[in-house]
């Protein structure tokens, strides 16, 4: 409006300049503010919506919990330090003389787990050697257990000579991506244990050198970043509980009114996918709409512990068990919970796994594809009664005028709607200030009306109705157009039988939209 004001300024001053009595005449304007149509086409295949035979249905599917084998079990990053050094005051160490050999059991310290073997998706071996002998010193660093495509794991690192405040010293790291470890220690029948052999020889084509027992050889050995693609062993008492939140903010501007929804269904799936025996229990499921209004969803099932059996199968695929529970308003009070209009639910949940202690004797396995999930689906029929469900929203405008010699003196705004969906609206605008006190309301003169009163369109095959409703601007609210800040728009929804025009349910047909021309017409008085 501003840029029509100073457009009009300019002519005025063009034409009158030449003039000493006052011009003035009268303007009509109309420009559109809105051309659009809206559907629902945008939500269909993205799990929310579909269409079944013509209609639309509501097909909501969320995860809340989905966890793999580094979620079920961490490897910490773990540093094995071995100092190496000799009894007695010296020896003499002739060229190719191995002076160290030693095979140890190293725990890696895994709280209330029990390990067996793993294999490692990725992750790194840090391996530092300090020499403080007069000569080079091979290193050979054996991993017992430790294989790769059945290739044991042995790595050698050449250090060069050194003294004792000046040790030679060498670092590497190696891959450890699909490496297989076997944790059951030297004997076969321990956990948890990674057992190693270090030997350290003088260079074949080296001197003679002495050794005393104040030169002391170090390896420090490290896991680094370990990810797991398979563990077996007992994986200790676990628990897992959350209440996960979600918002449909669209039913913030949901205000007062009632609506009808068909029976629907809401189903839990709990799914174990590790070989484990563990139990889950559903804490709660609530419904929260705008006006604070909270609806627990009621069931035998909530708040009662039920059983889920380990997986099954192996490398060639699991076999996950799955524990559904389903809610409908046959054993719920699903109707109730839908019809609250909920734009905050929480959903509550606990997992434990192996609550029984360690009755698999260690034969807990987890795989790649292995997954603890918790998802939940809906199946909603789009078959829908409203009666005068109200929704409000406001938005911030700027309707001042800012030219003396230019006012609006008449105006209106003018909507063309054309509606497929079997739903009527009645639409009032209210005009705030600053401080967002009702200045004004304006009703529309007609409702937008349901396409259940219109006719078959044959290109679509949809019913359509036109309408079109005007909100007229009183000489009040152009007075006040400077102090006119935010606008609230309020929509009554209904869902009329063109017949009886009492409300009630109907299905939203696929394809179903409204088309929406909104157009401004004001008349400006113009005074130079």
């Amino acid at each position: 409006m501003r840029n029509y004001l100073l457009s009009l300024l300019t002519l005025s001053v063009l034409f009158t300049s030449c003039k000493k009595e006052n011009t003035v005449w009268d303007t009509d304007w109309s420009a559109p503010l809105i051309n659009d149509s809206l559907s629902l086409q945008n939500l269909v295949n993205d799990s929310t919506l579909s269409a079944v035979s013509g209609y639309y249905v509501v097909d909501l599917h969320r995860t809340l919990l989905d966890r793999g084998v580094n979620d079920v079990l961490a490897i910490p990053d773990t540093v094995i330090n071995k100092n190496f050094g000799i009894n007695f005051a010296f020896i003499n160490v002739p060229p190719n003389y191995t002076f160290f050999n030693e095979e140890s059991e190293n725990d890696l310290g895994f709280a209330d787990v029990e390990l067996k073997q793993i294999i490692a998706r990725k992750g790194f071996l840090d391996i530092t050697v300090k020499n403080p002998v007069e000569t080079k010193a091979i290193f050979n660093v054996k991993l017992i257990g430790v294989t790769k495509n059945g290739v044991p794991f042995s790595e050698n690192i050449v250090a060069d000579a050194g003294t004792i405040g000046n040790p030679g010293v060498v670092s590497t790291s190696i891959d450890l991506s699909d490496y297989s470890f076997d944790l059951t220690g030297i004997n076969g029948n321990e956990r948890n244990l990674l057992t190693s052999k270090v030997t350290v020889t003088s260079d074949p084509n080296g001197p003679a050198v002495t050794l005393t027992n104040n030169h002391i050889v170090k390896v420090d050995v490290g896991l680094r970043g370990i990810e797991l693609a398979y563990a077996r062993g007992y994986f200790g008492n676990q628990i897992v509980s959350d209440t996960t939140d979600f918002n449909l903010e669209v039913l913030d501007l949901v205000e007062s009114g009632t609506i009808d929804i068909p029976g629907s269904t809401i189903k839990f799936e709990i799914e174990n996918g590790v070989k484990v025996g563990a139990t889950g229990l559903l804490t709660r499921l609530s419904s929260e709409n705008a006006s604070g209004s909270i609806v627990e969803l009621a069931h035998p099932q909530i708040g009662t512990a039920f059983t889920l059996d380990p997986a099954t199968g192996g490398w060639n695929g699991i076999n996950p068990s799955i524990k559904e529970i389903t809610f409908d308003p046959g054993n719920s009070n699903m109707e109730a919970f839908i019809e609250n209009l909920g734009n905050h639910y929480e959903a509550g949940y606990k997992i434990e796994l192996n609550p029984w202690g360690n009755i698999s004797a260690g034969s807990d396995e987890i795989y790649p594809d292995s997954r603890f999930k918790v998802r939940v689906e809906a199946n909603l029929p789009l078959s829908i009664g409203m009666d005068d469900l109200k929704v409000r929203d406001t938005f911030p405008v700027n309707l001042e005028q800012t030219s003396s010699s230019t006012r609006v003196t008449k105006g209106e705004l003018l909507l063309k709607a054309r509606n497929a969906f079997p739903i009527a609206a009645n639409v009032k605008l209210h005009l705030l200030d600053a401080n967002h006190a009702v200045l004004h309301t304006v009703a529309g003169s007609e409702i937008i009306q349901s396409a259940e009163y219109g006719s078959l369109d044959a290109t679509s095959g949809l019913k359509i109705q036109d309408s079109e409703v005007k909100w007229l601007l009183s000489d009040q609210v152009l007075d006040d157009l400077n102090d006119i800040k935010y606008i609230i728009v309020e929509s009554i929804f209904s869902t009329p039988n063109a017949t009886t025009s009492t409300n009630e349910q109907f299905q939203i047909p696929a394809g179903a939209f409204l088309g929406v021309k909104l157009l401004t017409r004001f008349t400006t008085e113009n005074q130079f």
